[in-house]
């Protein structure tokens, strides 16, 4: 019964990592930021790695590889909207500028 919930568990983890990959698609079209918290997605990113981190202590491969596919979902959306939000930074400290 052990194996089975450890396998739904790791499942599970998988499919909060594709939870993520709507929101990357969504911010990579756009070419924008907006609407994203980089607070939220950030932090995110943070219990993610120490997930990992814990996974690797505990020798819980589900750990470590759901929470890891988790992180690079996810930190995919987190790069995706800094490298946006400086875009628009950088764009209207121009147009002020001028």
């Amino acid at each position: 019964m052990r194996d089975v919930v450890t396998f739904v568990f790791g499942l599970g983890l998988l499919g909060n990592a594709a939870l993520f990959v709507p929101q990357a698609i969504a911010v990579w079209r756009k070419k924008s930021d907006a609407g994203v918290s980089l607070v939220t997605f950030g932090g995110f990113c943070i219990l993610q790695v120490i997930g990992v981190v814990h996974g690797v202590y505990e020798h819980d491969n589900s750990l470590i590889v759901g929470l890891g596919a988790s992180f690079l979902t996810c930190g995919t959306v987190t790069f995706l909207t800094i490298v946006y939000r400086l875009r628009r930074i950088r764009s209207q400290g121009g147009s002020q500028a001028a």
